[in-house]
Formats: C-alpha cells, structure tokens, sequence
C-alpha cells in the first residue's frame, strides 16, 4: 500500500506565507500614508484657519451663542481690513483671555463719532444693514494708524471699543468667514458692508 505525507504547514518561502507577507507590507504602507496625509491636512488647516465658539450676546443678530464660525488666519496676511469685516482678535486691556469677535468700524486713520444713534465715519454716515438697534452710546474718537476701532452688532450689550479703545492691528487673529454650527444658521460673514453714505 502506498503511504503519502501532505506538509500542514507551508515550507518557509512557500506561496502562500510570501502572499501574506506582501499583504502586510501593503497594509502598513496604506496605514502610515493615510496617517501622514491626514496630519499635513490638519496642520495645514490649522495654518490658514481657525476654529472659535461664540460666548456672548454681543454680535446678536448676526451670531448668537453657541455658534461655531470658521476664520481665515491668513486675511489680513494677503489683504487689508475693510468696515464691516467681523474680525476675531486678542483683547486688548488682556491678550490672555479667550479672543473678542466683532465688527470692524474705524479703519487707521479714520475719525468715529456716535452722536443721535447715528455712527459718522469721517462726517459720512454709516450705513450698517446689519443692525436691530438704535446705538445708544455716543462720542468721538480717533482711530491710530496701527489700529481698528470695533463694536458688537448688539450695540447696546457689548464690550467694544467705545469702554476700552482701539484694537491693535497685531492682536487680529483673523477674519471671520462662515458659521457653521449650528446647521439650521450656516451662512457666510461680513455680508452686507457697513459702507460710509457718501462713498
């Protein structure tokens, strides 16, 4: 009677251990090039933009908190600030705390003045599309060359630059571009402009 012997377990080398090892191999490849591409598209992200959750009731109606809004780090790198951008910045009087957000009023140079519920920029009102209500708190200021003077849409329930002056043009983080959480109030910043009457 013949006698036969069948190997159970694959010589060293043989077809089916070097399929396996080339599937590992191509495992580990895939592994560590999704992980190094997901981390260059995260600190890329992270170079141009930013993440800030809105605290207060400040820029009511434009956002309200607990929304999430998206900012461009690299706005004011490729361009200048324009009245009416919404701009996230380091307080001034504490760089510290959490970053301000509100709405660029005064450019450098110009000249602010609250009188009657109105705001003039350089004499010319301005028209703000934007606002609900009437600005109670009046005065004239002087914006610095290196600076921006802000207020919150909700004029009347906001800390801006009319209690503690100017931001420096080097405390701005960014500029804010979109809302983004929560779904149902998506939408874009800085539209309409606040435009000065007679420009």
């Amino acid at each position: 009677m013949d006698q036969f012997r069948s190997e159970i377990i694959p010589e060293p080398g043989g077809p089916g251990s070097s399929d396996r090892a080339l599937k590992l191999r191509e495992f580990v490849r895939d592994t560590v090039e999704t992980v190094l591409i997901a981390l260059v598209l995260f600190l890329a992200i992270n170079t141009v933009s930013a993440r800030i959750r809105v605290e207060s009731v400040s820029m009511q109606p434009t956002l309200f908190a607990g929304n999430y809004v998206i900012v461009n780090k690299l706005a004011y790198r490729l361009g200048e600030p324009q009245r009416g951008d919404v701009i996230v910045f380091k307080y001034p009087p504490d760089p510290g705390r959490e970053p301000y957000i509100k709405r660029v009023i005064g450019l450098p140079g110009d000249e602010v003045r609250i009188d009657n519920g109105n705001v003039y920029i350089n004499g010319e009102l301005l028209v703000e599309p934007y606002l609900t209500v009437v600005t109670n708190q009046g005065g004239e200021w002087r914006v610095p060359e290196d600076s921006l003077f802000v207020m919150g849409d909700n004029r009347n329930n906001s800390s801006d630059s009319r209690s503690w002056g100017m931001v420096p043009l080097e405390n701005v983080i960014g500029k804010g571009l979109v809302i983004y959480w929560p779904p149902e109030q998506w939408g874009l910043l800085g539209l309409p402009y606040a435009v000065a009457a007679g420009k």
